[in-house]
């Protein structure tokens, strides 16, 4: 004790309790490590739960809940076949109210989808504070992987949104003119589609050190964090090819912006004044199109959005509207990119 004040140390701290300080800490990385989005979704699907319970059985939630109340949760939400067809167990008085609380925006059950999610949230809210989990329990669990089967033996499938195809990119690039920020929008929207179809969020991270030149136009971006690869695990596919018009592009942009470090894509203001990166407003899901000012581009904010996957480095996605300058055909739905909402 007495050596440990000598050296200028703390004292000592209880190895079986968590100072307050560490814990601050260690809630500081949880909250970095969630993405904007995932803490937005987790907190209405708490509300959702909150306000479900209060309306069904009259009293606040509090954790743990007993396994009925999420047999409950599932019955009132999933479809099931009834003696006149499909149906749920939410009484319609209940459904009506929450739909009156905001809670949703429509009567009706929700997709599968949505159900299974804010499953998984009350399960986390169990493990995050050490209480028993419900959802682990062995009638939970399959009745929820009997619930999975009923809806694919109806043919129930997630729905996904149409891939941008080239015609809509060429029209957006249409719109981008020489001034500076049309610099910028041409090699965003090239940059997104080339570099393998990449989401909003991770064209916002493009800094000038995770993309290096590699040629006269070529460059490699290195996706060290996404939404498929959460821990930063080193990939071979994390190297992202950005060729042709693309680089073209986005080369462009660089010299005329003037940027040499930190983040690529920026806003532009008045006066051709290059602003801060776009990455904050882009994360919390805001229309990047709008995000960024994009003025005429009225198209773009239902067509940025996500980029979905392309081919990547082994298709010729990488360089498609290059090609087109060089008279190749690359035609196919495997070299699309769009947006997923």
């Amino acid at each position: 004790m007495g050596g440990a004040s000598a050296l200028g140390l703390p004292p000592p701290r209880n190895p079986a309790a968590l100072h307050d300080d560490a814990l601050n800490a260690a809630q500081a990385l949880a909250r970095e490590g969630d993405s904007q989005n995932t803490r937005q979704s987790y907190q209405s699907a708490m509300r959702y739960w909150m306000g479900w319970y209060r309306l069904r059985y009259g009293q606040a939630l509090v954790a743990p809940l007993p396994v009925a109340v999420i047999v409950q949760f599932v019955v009132d939400h999933a479809l099931h076949q009834g003696k006149h067809g499909l149906r749920t167990e939410m009484p319609d008085a209940l459904d009506a109210a929450l739909v009156a609380q905001g809670l949703k925006t429509r009567l009706g059950p929700p997709a599968l989808a949505t159900l299974l999610h804010r499953l998984s949230v009350i399960a986390k809210l169990h493990t995050s504070r050490h209480l028993p989990n419900p959802c682990a329990e062995a009638a939970v669990r399959e009745l929820l992987a009997k619930t999975r089967r009923a809806y694919a033996k109806r043919g129930v499938r997630t729905a996904k949104k149409e891939a941008l195809t080239r015609e809509p990119l060429r029209a957006l690039l249409a719109t981008c003119d020489d001034t500076l920020r049309g610099k910028r929008d041409r090699a965003l929207l090239l940059f997104a589609w080339a570099s393998g179809g990449r989401r909003r969020s991770e064209v916002v991270r493009a800094t000038c050190e995770n993309v290096r030149r590699s040629g006269p136009d070529h460059y490699v971006y290195t996706l060290a964090w996404s939404k498929t690869n959460q821990q930063g695990a080193d990939l071979p596919e994390n190297e992202k090819p950005v060729t042709g018009a693309a680089a073209v592009a986005l080369t462009d942009w660089l010299m005329a912006a003037g940027i040499t470090e930190g983040a690529i894509f920026r806003r532009v203001r008045r006066g051709g004044h290059v602003g801060e990166p776009l990455s904050e407003a882009a994360l919390q899901q805001v229309p990047l199109a709008e995000t960024m000012s994009m003025t005429g581009h009225t198209s773009v904010a239902t067509v940025i959005g996500y980029f979905r996957r392309a081919d990547m480095q082994r298709s010729r996605a990488a360089d498609l509207m290059g090609a087109e300058q060089t008279g190749g055909t690359h035609e196919g739905p495997d070299e699309r990119a769009g947006p997923t909402a």
